[in-house]
């Protein structure tokens, strides 16, 4: 089994997401990136547009306004200006 990225999506108003997942693709401030478990650490900033996340097969997509993506070796945060399921 291939290893799981933990990943939680929080907006001022709640935690849309928090658990176990196999990929995540965000839109960052300079263009879209994919991060899977073991990414090599960065922040950035994040443009509007969707979140995908990959877990089993199954996609679920929420839309942010924009926010901040941290990946620390224990998994992807993003912080969301705002954010709801797409």
């Amino acid at each position: 089994m291939a290893d799981k990225l933990h990943f939680s999506l929080v907006s001022p108003e709640r935690e849309l997401y928090a658990g176990e997942v196999d990929q995540v693709d965000a839109p960052g401030s300079e263009g879209d990136f994919g991060v899977l478990a073991g990414h090599a650490p960065f922040m950035t900033a994040l443009r509007e547009g969707e979140v995908t996340v990959h877990n089993g097969g199954a996609t679920t997509k929420y839309r942010i306004e924009g926010g901040f993506a941290d990946v620390t070796p224990e998994g992807l945060t993003i912080l969301a200006e705002s954010a709801v399921a797409a």
